[in-house]
């Protein structure tokens, strides 16, 4: 609240616009190999429900690394060696360049660069029936990157969810500029060594 909220949103647009100003050539790499791939017509961009600051949904965007019907027998955890993934997708992946529209969601205000995961309505509703305290990791906006994403590995299942809780409450209740910055750093060494990614 206050000022660190304020500090927060400044941090948030600044970096926002920088990363912006030096991926802007990747961005566009990366929308012509998915239409090379899938077709001119096929999709550049996934948009999905996902459960915000306070509860409140709101569309993620991202690079689509998934084939178009990818979801049509519903919701589903990505899995390792993902038979829906294309082989753009498998790359943007590795490598989180998928991750990169997510700076509008940032600069819309709808995200911040760090900040928990955002989930999807269908797992969060199941998550905080059954799951003690789930809920209060919407008290802050969801982000990129986060504590648990960099502390834990990649979640597929409801015990990882467990798990990555208790990283997301800790920031939640933790946090500073020096943790946000600390994260960022260690989500870059992540990204150029490729780690984790599903």
């Amino acid at each position: 609240t206050g000022f660190r909220s304020f500090e927060k949103r400044i941090i948030d647009i600044a970096a926002s616009l920088m990363l912006l100003a030096i991926t802007w050539p990747v961005m566009l790499a990366t929308a012509i190999a998915i239409r090379l791939e899938s077709g001119i017509k096929s999709p550049v961009f996934y948009r999905q429900v996902r459960v915000g600051e306070h509860n409140k949904p709101f569309n993620v965007i991202k690079f689509r690394s998934m084939v178009v019907d990818a979801e049509k027998n519903g919701a589903q955890w990505a899995q390792e060696k993902d038979n829906r993934i294309t082989r753009v997708g498998a790359f943007i992946r590795k490598y989180r360049i998928d991750e990169l529209p997510q700076i509008f969601n940032v600069l819309k205000g709808e995200m911040s660069f760090v900040g928990p995961r955002p989930e999807r309505p269908e797992f969060v509703e199941g998550f905080v029936e059954r799951i003690d305290y789930y809920a209060e990791r919407h008290r802050i906006k969801p982000g990129i990157t986060g504590w648990a994403q960099i502390s834990y590995q990649y979640g597929a299942s409801e015990d990882d969810a467990v798990r990555k809780l208790e990283y997301d409450l800790y920031y939640v209740k933790n946090y500073s500029l020096f943790l946000d910055l600390s994260i960022i750093l260690h989500t870059i060494e992540i990204v150029v060594w490729g780690k984790g990614a599903r």
